[in-house]
């Protein structure tokens, strides 16, 4: 018998299905957890992600997930506005899925979501396909949507292929209240791992990856402490131990490790990890790096294991002299060996950034967590950055650049929304706009030289000596395209803009009487929707 085993379904009356999800626990024990009222449940099906946010809180709510929607709000507090625009979040715990060895990744949600998520997931270079269970209204309502999600988890479960499977709710599932927690922990030695991934609770995609990377850090901790573990492939290292969290470039990883050996440490695991056992390793650390600084649930399964967390990041001449600073104070170094590391790393930064300088305004906004380490990067090359919005929070290990940012004159603003970014801009009109697609597209209409931040900034290294120079060549090259917008504007000079834009044979038809209509209808509903939430 399975951790859980399905039993008979409890009638309510001669037909019905109470929708209750019954089973045996690991101690034989029954285990018995109401699922969500049919109402709740067909409102989340039938709304799916149209039905708004708040309906589907209140569905996921009343289906019993008021813990784990608490805890996503403690974790990933949002800004005054709705929430940054990001692209699904389930693609950033996907990504972290996908990129493990020996992993295999399960959805469940809307069929037209799940398609959009593996067509970004390959176009993002995954060559793994993504199990998927389908549903429809009354696999949903009667709890048969939990035992075909059970089914596949039991067949794909191959110990000779796999170290773990991990299951993802996404949106209508999560808000109907499908209990991945009732799935077993372990099936033949393949640890299950289910997280509910809403967009309705998790801000951005970015964050998505915290979700998955805490609840495997959460796995691998208990594993731990239940006794020995086996090592990773990379073997033990034979110095002290630093955790580096969140994604970054390749390369900087080893640049980090080189400044950590006069000190007497190695650079440790990556966390979200690459193999399972790597995550054993991330947590036999001495301190964690908390490179990205929105990890919150990871940060707290280190902090459960005893490990100290340190903020920031070894980028440009400042940045590094107290990132070492915090790591040799975290290990109880003496101070003239952490003076011999700072002497041997910072003139050679030093010299770096002044051999490859900025001129230029620039503003900056990303979604990618980095987005103060490279402010920072920016403004020790030289280059003046008055504005950086990210679409993350405000959390601690963010502090010390926000700190050393502002006191350079910047405005830093956390949860930046798209309309944030794009004021900025329009308002400075910098040299250069570095941030995401739409403000990109903006600037480029605006004539401003942009650069997107994911794909060109974040795909250079950061870091040390290596991350001093890397930002200067591209980012000249586009200040230096200025000309060339000039060009483009004027070439493109009298196309139109907004619904008149293209080559019109005569006058567009405009009919600003009916967008004044309309545009009164939307105020009325909207008046009309805020005096409902009042009463």
């Amino acid at each position: 018998m399975t951790m859980f085993e399905r039993m008979p379904d409890i009638s309510m009356d001669d037909g019905g299905r109470q929708g209750y999800e019954v089973g045996y626990g690991a101690d034989g024990e029954v285990q018995i957890a109401p699922a969500a009222a049919a109402a709740t449940q067909e409102t989340a099906l039938n709304g799916g992600c149209t039905a708004g946010k708040d309906t589907m809180l209140d569905a996921a709510r009343s289906a019993g997930k008021s813990e784990i929607l608490d805890q996503y709000a403690r974790d990933y507090p949002q800004g005054p506005h709705d929430k940054p625009q990001s692209m699904c979040p389930a693609f950033g715990s996907l990504r972290v899925g996908l990129r493990m060895k020996r992993t295999a990744t399960i959805l469940s949600g809307s069929a037209c979501c799940v398609y959009g998520l593996t067509f970004v997931s390959h176009f993002y270079g995954a060559r793994r396909s993504v199990g998927y269970v389908p549903f429809n209204s009354e696999t949903l309502v009667t709890g048969k949507l939990f035992e075909d999600i059970r089914e596949a988890v039991h067949d794909i479960a191959d110990p000779e292929k796999l170290d773990a499977v991990v299951v993802t709710n996404l949106c209508v599932p999560t808000a109907s209240g499908v209990p991945l927690r009732l799935l077993p922990s372990q099936i033949n030695g393949v640890r299950i791992v289910g997280i509910d991934v809403p967009g309705f609770g998790i801000p951005t995609h970015a964050e998505a990856k915290d979700v998955l990377a805490g609840a495997m850090l959460n796995y691998a901790r208990k594993e731990i402490e239940a006794g020995p573990v086996p090592m990773p492939a990379s073997g033990k290292a034979d110095r002290p131990t630093v955790t580096l969290l969140g994604e970054m470039f390749p390369a900087d990883p080893m640049v980090i490790g080189q400044m950590l050996a006069p000190l007497g440490l190695a650079v440790g695991p990556v966390v979200p990890a690459r193999e399972w056992r790597e995550l054993y390793a991330a947590l036999d650390c001495g301190a964690v790096a908390a490179i990205h600084p929105f990890y919150t649930a990871s940060v707290r399964e280190f902090q459960a294991a005893g490990r100290p967390v340190i903020g920031s990041a070894p980028v440009g001449h400042d940045g590094t002299a107290a990132w070492l600073a915090a790591i040799g104070e975290a290990f109880g170094l003496p101070a003239d060996q952490i003076a011999a590391a700072q002497n041997q790393f910072l003139p050679l930064i030093k010299h770096a950034l002044a051999a490859k300088p900025i001129e230029g305004t620039i503003t900056l906004s990303g979604y990618e967590g980095s987005e103060l380490l490279v402010a920072r990067l920016l403004i020790e090359s030289g280059a003046d950055v008055p504005y950086v919005g990210t679409a993350c929070p405000k959390t601690p290990w963010s502090a010390e650049d926000a700190a050393w940012l502002e006191a350079k004159g910047v405005k830093v603003k956390y949860r930046a929304s798209l309309e944030d970014d794009c004021a900025a801009m329009e308002a400075i009109r910098p040299d250069l706009a570095i941030g995401t697609t739409p403000v990109v597209q903006k600037g480029k209409e605006l004539g401003i030289p942009s650069l997107y931040f994911t794909n060109l900034i974040s795909a250079r290294p950061l870091m040390g000596v290596a991350g001093a120079g890397s930002l200067a060549q591209v980012v000249n090259s586009a200040i230096a395209n200025k000309d060339r917008m000039n060009t483009m504007r004027e070439f493109f000079e009298g196309v139109g803009h907004g619904d008149t834009a293209g080559v019109w044979e005569g006058a567009p038809n405009l009919h600003p009487s009916f967008r004044a209509t309309n545009l009164k209808k939307i105020e009325r509903a909207a008046k009309a929707a805020k005096a409902s939430e009042m009463i």
